[in-house]
């Protein structure tokens, strides 16, 4: 860490992260509340608030905003304190693990949100492993304090054991649900007071002079404050004081205690993502680290989403600058097709709000509208040959069969099913023998979700049947090997939307025998996502 240069102050001040957790710990009301701060938004949204005041920015897609839950990962950029900060908010729903997954190869860091009352979550501990596979600093924000919550000191151990990593606290919760009326900032002795007349207003903060100074028996009821002191003395003893190497190591975990609700805890998490958040990182490519001070621009993309616009058929390809100065205009080459590419009018999110971007920086993430030459693990540069690496795909948990309603459709039908299968929602196999398709899908509900936006946004009202086979294993070996086990297999094979070969079955016995029998084919559960 230390011998590395300098960043150039622009892309220092940048901060790129991702808010991970379990559904309905709050994440999205989180996001709200970083972009009411961050001055983007002028009121919060509530996921399950009355009427159109219910819309949170950050979901736009329809069944989105009916079901209020967060879908798609969605990208945001603002302004807090000095520092840029690019937000992806992920879908919390486990069915949506892989665009979860996919959208932490993009990010230096996440935030990881925790019900007080739930503590780890089976999906929380998911998405941590993932993070943990790429040693990403965590920060950890315990939400709904001001509902019933459990113990503090139980759930911070709940953490260290389930995760496996150091807890330091960053603020102390004072009273819990009804009685909860704040927190002590533990990193700079301050008392930080919640307002819950006012949902949208910033709390107050009081500065004090240690846990000893008598302000504090102005503000804080005596048994409360007594429960504090004696908390925070045991605190220090048992817990880890924070270490910032640690915390960048990964080995490490601040954590703050609030209610995004209430907008409280939000401001002192920000704060410690401006402090103490990584700035861009190196990223790793196939041939060597492309550190983000270079000059060249180099990003890949993470990310597509078909029609964000659905009256235009648009899709937009999600890209993480990994170096460089990017501005409006540049020709980047495409390394894939080795084609050049002019980036006329890339753009930078603010939730569903899009606006053309000038400039951008190593860390930023810009949405280059195009129509389907950009795919996920593709790689722009300014001329060298590059390879992302590390951009998983994984292979499907369900298979069904997929029919459109009306047999003429199914040209149609195909088509989009193809762009889905490239923005990454879902993988399309078409079998080598018989018509139809076979989708798979990591979630069951990316079914309902499939089915919902074929109609929506090509008119082609679609049926899921369920299908012979529930596994699907990616099959590559020596071409005339591949060829003879192709022959005698064809009532297994399909192919996916790039033409790689698929094995399709329902039985492990199947997978097993195959290995067994051509010890030369290699079967994977998982793709990466290579130019």
């Amino acid at each position: 860490m230390t011998n590395r240069p300098d960043l150039p102050p622009e892309i220092a001040r940048r901060r790129t992260f991702a808010i991970i957790s379990h559904p309905d710990a709050g994440k999205t009301t989180l996001t709200e509340k970083f972009l009411l701060y961050g001055g983007a938004i002028q009121m919060a949204g509530q996921v399950r608030a009355k009427g159109e005041a219910r819309r949170t920015r950050s979901d736009f897609m329809k069944m989105e905003q009916d079901r209020g839950i967060s879908v798609s990962a969605s990208a945001m950029s603002f302004d807090f304190d000095g520092h840029r900060f690019n937000l992806v908010d992920t879908p919390g729903h486990s069915d949506f693990s892989e665009d979860t997954y996919r959208t932490l190869t993009a990010v230096d860091a996440a935030i990881m949100v925790i019900d007080g009352a739930k503590g780890v979550e089976s999906q929380t501990r998911k998405l941590f492993e993932v993070c943990r596979l790429r040693d990403l600093p965590i920060l950890t924000f315990c939400n709904k304090m001001d509902r019933e919550s459990r113990d503090t000191f139980e759930i911070i151990d709940e953490i260290q054991e389930n995760l496996a990593i150091d807890v330091a606290p960053a603020s102390w919760p004072i009273g819990v649900g009804r009685d909860f009326i704040g927190c002590y900032d533990m990193l700079n002795d301050r008392l930080e007071l919640m307002d819950r007349a006012d949902r949208n207003r910033v709390a107050e903060s009081v500065s004090i002079s240690g846990l000893d100074d008598p302000k504090l028996a102005e503000h804080v009821p005596a048994d409360l404050l007594a429960k504090l002191r004696e908390e925070v003395e045991m605190a220090r003893e048992l817990l880890p004081a924070f270490d910032r190497r640690s915390f960048l190591e990964g080995h490490m975990t601040p954590i703050w205690f609030g209610s995004a609700i209430n907008s409280f805890g939000v401001r002192e998490l920000m704060k410690g993502i401006s402090t103490y958040g990584p700035a861009p990182q190196p990223q790793n490519s196939a041939t060597r680290q492309i550190a983000p001070e270079e000059t060249p621009v180099t990003g890949f993309v993470f990310k597509v989403q078909a029609n964000m616009d659905p009256k235009h058929r648009d899709r937009v390809a999600f890209v993480r600058l990994a170096s460089g100065h990017f501005e409006r205009g540049m020709k980047l080459t495409h390394v894939r097709s080795r084609k050049p590419m002019a980036v006329t009018n890339p753009v930078l999110f603010l939730a569903a709000d899009r606006e053309l971007a000038e400039e951008a920086w190593a860390g930023d993430i810009i949405g280059i509208p195009n129509h389907g030459q950009l795919r996920i693990g593709d790689a722009l540069t300014e001329g060298e040959a590059l390879r992302f690496t590390g951009i998983p795909s994984f292979a499907p948990e369900l298979l069904q069969a997929v029919r459109a309603n009306d047999p003429m459709k199914a040209k149609h039908l195909e088509k989009a099913l193809m762009q889905f299968a490239e923005e990454g929602a879902a993988k399309i196999f078409k079998p080598a023998i018989g018509s139809g398709f076979i989708v798979g899908v990591v979630g069951a509900l990316q079914f309902e979700v499939l089915a919902s936006r074929i109609e929506l946004e090509y008119g082609i009202p679609v049926r899921f049947e369920s299908s012979q086979f529930t596994s699907a294993r990616w099959v590559t070996g020596p071409k005339e090997k591949l060829d003879a086990f192709a022959n005698a297999n064809k009532g297994h094979l399909a192919h996916d939307h790039d033409g790689d070969l698929v094995y399709l079955t329902r039985l492990q016995w199947d997978i097993d025998r195959i290995e067994r029998d051509h010890p030369e084919l290699k079967l994977t559960a998982t793709k990466e996502m290579m130019v």
